[in-house]
C-alpha cells in the first residue's frame, strides 16, 4: 500500500484535531523541568512524554499527530512498547523535528539561519523507517525597526524549501514553519508591523517552495499569528483573527490542505481564543488548527510535577487543553468552558 503525502497531510488537519509539539530539545525540556524542580534525565523525559502519549482521551479524540525529538522517536516506554507504537495505537501520526536549530547568520547581526540540511536526506530515510510520516523545520525571523533584512528572509525561505523537497522525496510530509517572533527583542512592534513582515515572509516562502517543486497538497504550513509584540500587546482577539486571516488569504495558496499555528509566546488561553475566533468568523480554503507545545503542555507538566502518583492528574490537564483547542479548531470554544473545568 502506498502512503500518499496528500492523505497524510489531510489526516494531520482532520476536523477538530491538531498537532502536539513534543519536540523540545534537551535544553528546552530542562528549562521546563526546572519549573517543577525535576532533573532532566533520559528516563524523566521519557516518563513525561509517555504520560502525554498514553493520555487516551486526548490522543484519540483531539490529537492528529505528535512532533517528536530525535531522542524520543527512538525511546520505548517503561513496559518496553515503542513510544511511536503508543502514538500509532491512539490513531495519531508520529512526526519528527529535523532542523538543527537557529544559528547566527554570518554578515547579518541580530538574525539567524536554521541549520541541518547537510545529511538530511539520509536522516529522513532513517526517520521514515522509525515511523515518522511528517517532519518539522523552523525558520526564525526577528522583527524590529531595521529587521528583518531581505537577505535573512530569503535565506531562511530557501532553507525551508530545500528541506520540504527532501521530505517529500522521502515520503514524509513537511511542516513548513516560518516564525516571525512575537517575543523577539525589543518586542514592541505593532500588529501592523507584524502583518507587513509576515506577509513578506510568507510570499517569499511560497515563491521558494514553488521554485523547489514542492507539492503544496502534500505539506502543512505552521506560521505565527499576526499579533503585536510581546511588550506592546493591545490588539483584541477579533483584530488578531481578522488580520491573521487576511494575511493568510493574500499569501497561502488554496491547494495547501492545512495551516497549524504555533502558539509562539501566547498564553494557553490566548492561543485558543485566537484560533477559535478565526474559525468561527471566517470561511477559509484550508483547515486551520493548532500545533502547540507549551500551550498544550504547561498545565499538564505542572499537574504531573514529576511524580508517578500524579500521572492521572497530568493526563486530565492535558486532555482539557487538547479538548479546548479541538473546539477552537472548529470555532466552538467559549471562555466559560475553561471556568467550568
Amino acid at each position: 500500500m502506498t502512503e500518499r503525502l496528500e492523505d497524510i497531510a489531510i489526516a494531520m488537519v482532520a476536523d477538530g484535531k491538531g498537532l502536539l509539539a513534543a519536540d523540545e530539545s534537551s535544553g528546552t525540556i530542562k528549562k521546563r523541568f526546572d519549573t517543577i524542580g525535576l532533573d532532566s534525565t533520559e528516563e524523566s523525559r521519557r516518563d513525561y512524554r509517555e504520560m502525554l502519549f498514553r493520555s487516551e482521551e486526548a490522543m484519540k479524540s483531539y490529537i492528529s499527530g505528535v512532533i517528536l525529538y530525535d531522542e524520543t522517536i527512538r525511546q520505548s516506554a517503561a513496559d518496553g512498547t515503542k513510544l511511536t507504537d503508543i502514538i500509532k495505537a491512539a490513531g495519531s501520526i508520529p512526526g519528527i523535528k529535523v532542523d538543527a536549530g537557529a544559528k547566527p547568520l554570518a554578515g547579518f547581526p541580530g538574525e539567524t539561519i536554521t541549520e541541518g540540511l547537510d545529511g538530511l536526506r539520509e536522516r529522513l530515510a532513517e526517520y521514515h523507517k522509525l515511523g515518522a510520516r511528517f517532519a518539522k523545520w523552523r525558520g526564525v525571523i526577528s522583527i524590529s525597526d531595521g529587521l528583518p533584512t531581505w537577505g535573512a528572509v530569503k535565506q531562511n525561505a530557501q532553507a525551508l524549501a530545500r528541506y520540504a523537497a527532501l521530505c517529500q522525496e522521502a515520503g514524509i510530509v513537511p511542516i513548513v514553519e516560518p516564525e516571525v517572533l512575537m517575543d523577539g527583542k525589543p518586542g514592541d512592534h505593532s500588529i501592523d508591523r507584524c502583518y507587513e513582515v509576515t506577509e513578506w515572509v510568507l510570499k517569499t516562502v511560497f515563491a521558494e517552495l514553488y521554485d523547489a517543486r514542492v507539492v503544496l497538497e502534500g505539506m502543512i504550513l505552521k506560521p505565527n499569528m499576526v499579533i503585536d509584540g510581546k511588550n506592546a500587546r493591545k490588539a483584541s482577539v477579533e483584530e488578531v483573527a481578522e488580520k491573521t486571516v487576511r494575511c493568510l488569504k493574500s499569501t497561502v495558496p488554496a491547494t495547501v490542505p492545512g495551516i497549524a499555528f504555533l502558539s509562539g509566546g501566547q498564553s494557553d488561553e490566548e492561543a485558543t481564543a485566537h484560533l477559535s475566533a478565526m474559525n468561527a468568523a471566517y470561511q477559509m480554503p484550508w483547515k486551520l488548527t493548532f500545533s502547540y507545545g507549551r500551550a498544550l503542555q504547561a498545565a499538564a507538566l505542572k499537574a504531573w510535577g514529576g511524580k508517578p502518583e500524579n500521572v492521572a492528574a497530568g493526563q486530565r490537564a492535558f486532555a482539557h487543553r487538547a479538548r479546548m483547542n479541538a473546539l477552537a479548531a472548529t470555532g466552538g470554544w467559549k471562555e466559560d468552558l475553561e471556568k467550568a473545568a
